[in-house]
């Protein structure tokens, strides 16, 4: 056997150009066979991609003792994934580790912001966007009290505190979209402490999210916002994976499945939002160390819920892309320079499973999720405004 063909094969499919099955018949027209064959299969290679019934998916945010994945967790108490074996793990903070971990098959699903997965189109890496969680954008800039400026163009000779450096993808085109200058803007990179230096006084802003504002306000950090849903026209974060995925019919059902299992998650939640904080918080105990104020919990899953389902009137479900709102991200990212292709939604994104996730028996969800008995913690709480209108 031709070990150096074997090996160019493996850079290959680790550059998401060839599938997991294209990997296999190359590997066993190469002559590879018998007990070899099954080790590769079995193989550290090939473990992050989709195997017969496993997704793993990794989180942006360096820890997954948030509220803000609360889809997932009412999917697995729900059973929504069926007998798909699923993974939620936490990646590092760095902005674009999660996307590399799928580029690089370590990882099936990633779930970038537009602006960090436009960092990762622009360095080559394979990947496109599938389900489109976050309808509104999501992106929020927080302030001193009473320090808000009218508008995000107002940051510029401003110094704005991040998370990660990588942020920056995020912030330029957003100040951009609201006819600023990137460039005039000062960034600092305070890790996971970000919102303490804007506490401290050490930077005039810091970008925040929905869902995060409500949990900074539970331990303390009080600030003004400017909200992305207020004014903003970009999408928000999304699920990515490799192309060479998205183009292996054979895993379009898997992936179907999974992405339903999702969405029976939104679905149950928007309808419940007190149901869904109670279940999320079940999985993941930590959230009660952060949230004494179990109505701020839910405070802060409905702002994520809102996010996520949109303009429902103008959608065609959960996970569905608006084009125009990608095209205007991608002409503003490629208008400062962010990208240097000129892109179009279609290069990056794709709707085609949006009906695979969105067929289920919608009825059946809201009546559980309407029926779902709450412990008595969690009965005492108000249902936010607007839950299941």
């Amino acid at each position: 056997m031709d070990a150096q063909a074997l090996d160019r094969l493996i850079d290959r499919f680790v550059a998401g150009s060839i599938s997991r099955r294209g990997l296999v018949k190359g590997a066993a027209a190469l002559g590879l066979g018998g007990a070899a064959l099954q080790a590769l299969e079995r193989s550290n290679v090939l473990a992050a991609q989709p195997a017969e019934n496993s997704v793993r998916w990794v989180s942006p945010r360096g820890t997954i003792d948030v509220l803000d994945d609360y889809a997932y967790w009412v999917a697995i108490k729900m059973g929504y994934f069926g007998d798909i074996e699923t993974t939620l793990e936490p990646g590092p903070i760095e902005a674009t580790a999660g996307t590399k971990a799928v580029d690089t098959g370590q990882a099936d699903v990633a779930y970038p912001s537009p602006g960090v997965y436009s960092l990762m189109i622009e360095q080559g890496s394979p990947l496109i966007s599938v389900f489109e969680c976050g309808a509104y954008d999501v992106f929020d800039f927080a302030f001193p009290k009473g320090a808000a400026p009218a508008s995000v163009k107002e940051l510029e000779g401003k110094t704005v505190a991040l998370g990660s450096a990588g942020w920056q993808g995020i912030v330029n085109p957003e100040i951009a979209q609201a006819g600023g200058d990137p460039t005039l803007v000062e960034y600092v990179d305070a890790g996971p402490q970000w919102g303490q230096t804007l506490a401290q006084g050490q930077a005039d802003a810091a970008l925040s999210w929905a869902g995060l504002r409500a949990q900074w306000s539970a331990i303390g950090l009080d600030f003004d916002y400017i909200l992305g849903k207020d004014w903003s026209n970009f999408p928000a974060n999304s699920f990515v994976i490799r192309r060479s995925d998205f183009e292996d019919a054979a895993l379009a059902d898997i992936y179907g499945r999974y992405f339903r299992g999702w969405a029976q998650g939104l679905e149950f939640g928007y309808h419940n939002p007190v149901a869904a904080t109670q279940i999320t918080f079940e999985a993941l105990p930590p959230l009660s160390e952060v949230f004494e104020d179990k109505q701020i919990a839910v405070e802060s899953m409905w702002q994520l819920a809102e996010v996520f389902r949109g303009d429902w009137a103008t959608r065609e479900g959960w996970g569905w892309h608006s084009e125009e709102d990608w095209n205007l991200f991608l002409k503003t990212t490629f208008e400062i320079g962010q990208l240097t292709e000129e892109l179009t939604a279609g290069d990056v994104l794709s709707n085609d499973w949006v009906a695979a996730a969105n067929d289920f028996d919608h009825d059946a969800v809201r009546e559980a999720a309407t029926a779902y008995e709450l412990t008595e913690d969690f009965a005492s709480l108000t249902q936010p405004e607007g839950a299941g209108a």
